[in-house]
């Protein structure tokens, strides 16, 4: 028997346990949509990498995506060169643009775990066409998050300081501090959610080993394969094994955001410095975290025609994820005020006064609109099914959570206990240039990813082939 037909003959069946289509008025939308094969999944998911010719879309998108990654390195060499003087921060400020960037980048790679591990594990097989493509923005996330912190120490050449490691000093970091808890958070996290991504892989890049008429692509995809034949105890290993990598890897989810949350939990600054902040964060970060991945997924199904695998079932669900995530931010913003107020403390009150009505009021009123009212328009069924709102409002939840971490950095720590010491931020061009440049390092990843490897997960959605010709 050829390797096609032991991989067809073998195709996973595991995760196949929940109904294809959703009942009610969503009925109608299918995962994957019938009349496919596995040869014409496989075909078509294959092609992408192998046999469809580079567009000029996709060079003008990487050539503009590689110039501001270039402009991040440049801005990067000269704050090495002059220091972090070159940004806006100032004093009280201390933590300025590099911890507002590291918070968002982290809070946008957590959508991939979730849609991974967690999915996986409740069985929800519309996951099935998103987690490859979500998996992988986490990894380009989490890079673009930890190359922050780092810059902002102002001598990033000696971070490994931040390790336990045996040294002649006797120095160790201080494992009562929040940021030493970042660097194990975030380490762990980036390990496991690239094994994950991986060993999603590896039946993937056997297909396209013995797909690809390159002898180099042979030779790469051959060694990332893992000599993987598709035999029956392959993929029962395999599935025990990655059904414990996402056992594993879901903790995570809630470990790494709650770990920045007590960042500025641990702190004695108002708005900081109360037990809310954990939970708060992991529901922006999942809330940022599905914006995003379908802010990417609505254009690269349209230029790749993988509407029938990207249906409006995937793109409902994560609006629905968005809408109770954006509720649960609302009932955060609530709760901060009421806190604020209840607490009876005069530094809490006056934040949330200033948070409102002071010099950055235009932003805060700003976030309600971007994180409370727009993901309202996704009680309509109608709105949550038409491509444009959907991805209209997955732009705008991006930008309403750059100003929720713009809130809890700048604006509670330009005013501090001592009005002596009161000064407002300024960003400089060099903290734009960093912020827009990480943006450019990811899409960089991101248009390397699309061209090298298959965005969607080819076994995982062969496994649907048969339950959804059952159901049509």
């Amino acid at each position: 028997m050829s390797r096609r037909k032991r991989e067809k003959h073998h195709a996973p069946r595991k995760y196949a346990s929940s109904p294809v289509t959703v009942s009610g008025p969503s009925e109608t939308a299918p995962v994957l949509e019938p009349g496919h094969t596995f040869a014409s999944v496989t075909d078509k998911i294959s092609s992408i990498v192998l046999t469809r010719k580079t567009s000029r879309g996709w060079i003008f998108g990487f050539a503009v995506a590689f110039t501001l990654m270039m402009a991040f390195l440049y801005a990067t060499a000269y704050l090495f060169a002059r220091g972090i003087g070159i940004w806006g921060t100032t004093i009280p400020v201390g933590w300025a643009f590099p911890i507002v960037n590291f918070v968002w980048w982290i809070g946008i790679g957590h959508a991939g775990t979730l849609i991974s591990a967690v999915l996986l594990l409740l069985h929800q097989e519309w996951r099935t066409s998103i987690n490859r493509f979500a998996e992988a923005m986490t990894l380009f996330a989490v890079s673009c998050a930890g190359l922050f912190p780092l810059l902002h120490m102002g001598r990033p050449w000696v971070f490994y300081w931040m390790f336990p490691y045996p040294n002649t000093m006797d120095l160790w970091p201080n494992f009562r501090s929040p940021l030493v808890w970042d660097v194990f958070a975030v380490s762990t996290y980036f390990t496991v959610s690239i094994l994950f991504w991986y060993m999603g892989l590896i039946p993937d890049m056997a297909t396209l080993r013995d797909r690809t008429k390159s002898r180099i692509g042979q030779i790469v995809y051959g060694m990332m394969s893992l000599g993987w034949r598709g035999s029956a105890a392959h993929w029962q290993r395999y599935e025990v094994a990655y059904l414990l990598m996402a056992g594993l890897a879901t903790p995570l989810v809630v470990s790494v955001h709650s770990i920045v949350g007590m960042d500025f939990a641990s702190g004695i600054i108002p708005g900081w410095h109360t037990t809310f902040s954990p939970p708060f964060f992991v529901a922006g970060a999942i809330f940022s975290g599905f914006a995003m991945v379908m802010t990417l997924m609505i254009p690269l199904r349209s230029i790749y025609g993988l509407e029938d695998f990207v249906t409006l079932r995937h793109l409902e669900n994560m609006a629905k994820v968005i809408l109770a995530t954006g509720s649960m931010m609302f009932y955060g913003y609530a709760a901060e005020l009421f806190f604020a107020y209840y607490s009876g403390n005069e530094y809490e009150r006056y934040l949330a006064i200033n948070r409102i009505l002071g010099p950055y009021g235009w932003s805060y009123w700003a976030l309600i609109a971007c994180n409370v009212l727009v993901p309202q328009l996704f009680w309509s069924e109608r709105l949550r099914r038409n491509i444009f709102v959907l991805f209209a409002v997955s732009l705008i939840v991006n930008v309403g959570m750059w100003l929720e971490r713009f809130i809890i950095v700048i604006v509670s720590l330009h005013r501090d206990f001592l009005p002596s010491s009161w000064r407002m931020y300024y960003p400089t061009v060099w903290d734009f240039t960093h912020l827009i440049g990480s943006i450019g390092l990811f899409f960089t990843l991101l248009f390397l990813f699309v061209r090298l490897l298959p965005v969607i997960s080819i076994f995982e959605l062969r496994s649907l082939v048969h339950e959804t010709d059952e159901e049509a």
